[in-house]
């Protein structure tokens, strides 16, 4: 019998898994005070290098947090700020409901750029998680997509040779 080519599959969390938009954060920031969650997404975007350290980890949450609450002028607290940012996701229902039936054939791993505020307050209590073998997080592993060591991270964790994972 000819053996299977892939023996892992391994999804992406946002926008696969989860797709996300920051408009209901700049909508409640806005709400706070006018142009603030315009301020928030401006400074976002032109500063992402900022955002993309935190995601590998080398920035500490609190030191994210406190830049994030210097640029929205400290209208709100650090924990109302955590929820607004984390509050950006929603279900793709169509992918989340092949996890069972892969699960049956595969191991499943899930790799992501993210951060331990959108862990903790946005996705960590999807009950689809339950079906992935490893979380290989990029602020946990140190790197982010599309960098090298990150899909290193998920073949160690497989114990899997690079050619069985499938992408």
């Amino acid at each position: 019998m000819k053996r299977k080519k892939y023996s892992a599959i391994v999804f992406d969390l946002g926008k696969v898994l989860i797709p996300f938009d920051y408009a209901p954060a700049i909508n409640k920031l806005n709400l706070i005070e006018q142009g603030l969650g315009d301020k928030f997404i401006e400074f976002y975007k032109s500063n992402y290098h900022f955002h993309r350290d935190f995601e590998r980890g080398k920035i500490p949450e609190s030191e994210f947090v406190n830049k994030m609450l210097e640029v929205v002028d400290h209208k709100i607290d650090a924990e109302t700020f955590k929820k607004f940012y984390a509050d950006i996701f929603s279900l793709n229902i169509n992918v989340i409901s092949l996890l069972p039936v892969l699960k049956k054939n595969y191991k499943l791993f899930l790799l992501s750029n993210t951060d331990s505020i959108h862990q903790k307050y946005g996705w960590q209590k999807y009950e689809f998680l339950k079906y992935f073998d490893k979380l290989i997080l990029s602020y946990e592993a140190g790197s982010v997509k599309p960098e090298e060591k990150i899909y290193r991270a998920v073949e160690e964790a497989s114990g899997l040779p690079s050619e069985e994972h499938f992408y």
